[in-house]
């Protein structure tokens, strides 16, 4: 039983209008689902991945009107993002400077090159050069060329202010494993693969003692999930974490994937999500992302819930 990598990740946005312009604009992003978070049915959520939706390319946002997060510890401080080539990265500095977008150059880190930079509200992000390897599924509609388009999710950078505790639960809970360290900024950071292990497969994890808790708001993330394959094994999650007593949510049907929840020792929410079904089960895979989706048990409120939301304007 094997996490294989990065499922998804999930931030949040107070401007949902202009959050939509520059992940689909700017960065190039498919939006392949425009539905309302599961929970709070009055914000969008809103999911921009690559061409097919593939899991390991979502990166999602909550729509909730709320002031801007404290940065800190306890939290995910970074979403990287997969690109191919040195050449691609030159491409997307000139691209950032030309839109407005301050980012950090390109630097080497933890042995892969790599571009910071910080969408409008502050959301931290980062191109790294993964080589170019394994499945790429580039969006023909996309404002950004073919071979310069956003392949996936990286590594996925979170903040604790000690490590033995989120070590345990990260090896002997989730299984993954720890296999190097890297410098940043003055602080270390372990890096843990699972699956195959390779950058869409990683979480790295930076201990910062020295920094206050964070709290969620606009620019922070409010999840990271994690993939697993079937059914089967996911059921088998669900077991293992009643039995080694991490408390959790049990499983929860999501329609578009099934979802187990629960918060490592740090209070950072963590997902395990299966691969499947995915997006295209209740619209055409060509016309993902066009209109507002709703699971069948919320589509008896669509005209309430369209009522309650905001067109997606900039």
């Amino acid at each position: 039983m094997q996490l294989t990598g990065i499922h998804h990740l999930t931030a949040i946005t107070a401007q949902a209008g202009a959050n939509h312009a520059f992940y689909t604009g700017t960065l190039g992003m498919r939006l392949v689902k425009k539905t309302v978070n599961q929970d709070d049915v009055s914000a969008y959520h809103l999911f921009y991945a690559d061409a097919v939706a593939s899991p390991g390319s979502d990166l999602t946002f909550f729509d909730w009107s709320v002031p801007a997060e404290r940065r800190g510890t306890h939290s995910v401080i970074r979403t990287a993002l997969r690109v191919a080539g040195r050449d691609t990265l030159d491409w997307w500095a000139e691209r950032l400077t030309a839109a407005g977008v301050a980012h950090d150059g390109i630097v080497e880190r933890d042995g892969r090159l790599t571009l910071d930079f910080e969408d409008p509200e502050g959301q931290r992000l980062a191109l790294i050069d993964d080589g170019g390897a394994g499945e790429a599924n580039p969006w023909d509609r996309s404002p950004v060329p073919v071979e310069r388009q956003i392949r996936g999710l990286g590594p996925i950078v979170m903040s604790v202010p000690a490590l033995e505790q989120t070590d345990i639960v990260l090896t002997r809970v989730m299984e993954m494993r720890r296999v190097r360290e890297y410098e940043l900024a003055g602080s270390k950071v372990h890096v843990y693969e699972m699956g195959e292990g390779g950058p869409a497969a990683e979480l790295h994890v930076a201990v910062e003692p020295h920094l206050k808790p964070a709290r969620q708001g606009a620019g922070a993330v409010h999840h990271v999930a994690f993939r697993t394959p079937d059914m089967e094994q996911y059921r088998a999650w669900a077991t293992r974490l009643n039995e080694l007593r991490v408390p959790s949510s049990g499983p929860v049907d999501r329609f578009y994937f099934k979802s187990l929840y629960f918060r490592e020792p740090n209070g950072i929410l963590f997902e395990i999500a299966t691969d499947g079904p995915g997006f295209a089960q209740d619209e055409p895979l060509e016309t993902l992302g066009e209109s507002l989706s709703l699971p069948p048990f919320l589509e008896a409120r669509r005209a309430q819930i369209e009522a309650g939301l905001t067109p997606l304007t900039a």
